[in-house]
């Protein structure tokens, strides 16, 4: 559980701002979006200024184009060069901030709220809980040292927040504290069913004909327990897919019952973008990490130089080594 006066010293200076400028992480998830969405709504509700954005080049997956708030989202570009109080969300480096590190940098009070093991602690207040299931309970906690009673357009955001970093309630950080968040966010009359199909359901057919050409040419490895497919920029190409779009291709890999790590890579102009699920032990946090990126236990990622076949081996020879 994250201490107490972490907690109070951000909503001490989030109280006393002026204007609350908030920022996520670059290519935000659920988690990410819906955690600053639902800070953000609740700043508004309370009379209090805010501006919420997230890096270059600014965009989102289609299923997230149903969060409340979006369309109140700031440009980078228009983003406060200098913030008195900026709070991040979900990120756990500077350089996941990607086009607005420097703003953060610049900030006099930097609050980050996360709940990555591997966060860096960069800010001047860090709100970090690797306990909590999401981001979204820690911006719950927040709200409530603030006294800041919830909101529907935040109690949606915060639910998408949850309901992706648990999968569905389905991964091994699903806790008590998770359904219960649910249960009092779901009380807001939410829905729920909408909602679901919307985060995990509803795909183009374009999206399925490359899902179906990555699973076809999906590896297993039986020694390793290891089951590994990818996305070439040729395949977003060919499908007309936009590479938001795959975000949850990684969920569909990991349901091979002979793997117990499983992995996606994409081609990017930034590189090689790898993301690892773990259904065992195997703790793929820490894998993540040892490439210079982060995650959990059960959900990692980062990014590397490619070619993709070479990252591919990389990660196999991590894996073989133990």
């Amino acid at each position: 559980m994250q201490p107490i006066d972490d907690l109070e010293a951000a909503a001490a200076a989030i109280g006393a701002a002026g204007v609350v400028a908030m920022a996520c992480h670059v290519d935000p998830d659920g988690d990410a979006l819906g955690s600053m969405l639902a800070l953000h709504h609740l700043c508004r509700s309370q009379g209090k200024a805010s501006v919420a954005s997230w890096p270059e080049p600014f965009g989102y997956a289609p299923h997230y184009r149903f969060l409340p708030g979006l369309d109140l989202a700031t440009k980078p570009s228009d983003f406060p060069e200098e913030p008195a109080v900026m709070v991040t969300f979900d990120c756990g480096a500077l350089d996941r901030l990607g086009s607005l590190r420097a703003t953060a940098a610049r900030a006099a009070t930097l609050i980050v709220l996360d709940h990555h093991l591997t966060n860096e602690r960069y800010g001047t207040i860090n709100v970090v809980d690797p306990g909590a299931a999401a981001t979204a309970v820690v911006v719950r906690r927040l709200a409530s040292r603030l006294g800041w009673p919830l909101t529907r357009d935040a109690a949606i955001c915060l639910y998408t927040g949850l309901v992706t970093d648990t999968g569905r309630f389905q991964y091994g950080n699903t806790t008590p504290e998770v359904f219960a968040l649910a249960h009092e966010l779901s009380s807001f009359g939410l829905p729920l069913a909408d909602m679901t199909r919307k985060l995990f359901e509803e795909h183009r057919f374009a999206y399925l004909q490359l899902v179906a050409a990555c699973l076809a040419r999906a590896e297993l490895d039986r020694e390793l327990r290891f089951v590994a497919t990818w996305v070439t920029a040729a395949d977003l190409s060919a499908y007309d897919v936009d590479l938001d779009e795959t975000e949850g291709l990684i969920d569909l890999v990991r349901r091979a019952s002979e793997a117990e790590v499983s992995c996606v890579l994409k081609e990017t102009p930034g590189g090689v973008r790898v993301s690892l699920r773990a259904v065992s032990d195997r703790d793929v946090g820490a894998l993540a990490a040892s490439f210079g990126g982060g995650g959990h236990r059960f959900a990692a990622g980062f990014t590397a130089a490619g070619p993709i076949e070479r990252v591919l081996g990389a990660v196999r020879a991590a894996l073989a080594e133990g």
